[in-house]
């Protein structure tokens, strides 16, 4: 007999700023990183629905060094779906692209015009994930130019009907983290809001670069950052506040889609709590 029950959503893993350093090292002189990644595949292998794929929206290692990328592949070879890769302001696209050739080069070996830009269109079987390369060689601030947005636009055309969404590191809004904003989205912010006003099936503007969980409706649609798997900014919204960082509990997003009709995003804490814990117990009342 067939069941009614619907069927489970897909999802999507949005990991993001692992900051990734050579065996042994830790970042800051204290931030365990490559444990705390480790910690982020074994939940998201234990997941009760598996994923599709995870994206891993920039800031892969600390200094963009081979030696780091070595590593973040040896950490990421359990996961058992695709993983999806784009640069930060911490990454090194040439190291990047020889470390992980299969599976950046192929997806960006677009015309000469671009090639230089690590950023793709992914087909995830009714959602379209597009990423774009905001990074600056050198920089800790993020910008697009013309070719990158015409790019974007170009995808978002070729499949007005497929919900889609936008990735990138650096966040094209303010977040009121007045050391975090400095380091923004510099150039191409204005030009995206248009952009991405044009065309309604965008359900998401994903980013990392903040290490912390932050929505802002914006441009027609959801935007919004991911926790790092590793230390977090601290939150201070003191226009003058240090740059800082807190052992806050990692984490990751899940964006489901499919039998939920929409998009929903969902924040995951990674850590060992206690629970799961039943409200009502078989045969109890409980107050």
């Amino acid at each position: 007999m067939a069941s009614d029950a619907p069927s489970p959503p897909r999802l999507l893993i949005q990991l993001s700023d692992p900051h990734i350093k050579s065996p042994g090292a830790l970042a800051y002189g204290r931030v365990d990183t490559a444990a705390y990644l480790q910690d982020a595949v074994n939940a998201i292998n234990a997941l009760n629905v598996p994923p599709v794929a995870v994206l891993i929206t920039g800031d892969l290692t600390d200094f963009g060094r081979p030696a780091e990328y070595a590593h973040l592949r040896q950490l990421l070879r359990p996961l058992r779906c695709p993983v999806y890769l784009m640069p930060g302001n911490h990454d090194d696209r040439l190291a990047l692209r020889q470390a992980f050739p299969s599976e950046v080069q192929a997806l960006t070996s677009e015309t000469d015009d671009m090639a230089a830009f690590i950023q793709y269109a992914i087909d995830l079987g009714g959602l379209q994930l597009i990423t774009l390369d905001t990074t600056v060689p050198g920089a800790p601030h993020g910008e697009l130019c013309p070719r990158r947005l015409a790019w974007l636009d170009a995808r978002l055309a070729a499949a007005p009907n497929m919900p889609a969404v936008v990735a990138m590191h650096h966040p094209p809004f303010i977040t009121g983290i007045a050391h975090m904003d400095e380091i923004g989205l510099r150039e191409g912010a204005k030009e995206l809001a248009e952009l991405v006003g044009r065309h309604p099936q965008v359900e998401r503007v994903v980013c990392g670069h903040l290490h912390r969980s932050i929505q802002v409706r914006w441009a027609g649609t959801l935007a919004m950052t991911a926790p790092s798997t590793a230390h977090q900014v601290c939150l201070d919204l003191d226009s003058e506040g240090p740059t800082a960082f807190t052992m806050e509990p990692p984490g990751f997003l899940v964006h489901a889609w499919g039998s939920l009709g929409r998009v929903v995003s969902h924040t995951l804490q990674v850590g060992r709590f206690p629970g799961p814990f039943p409200f009502h117990a078989e045969g109890e009342l409980i107050d």
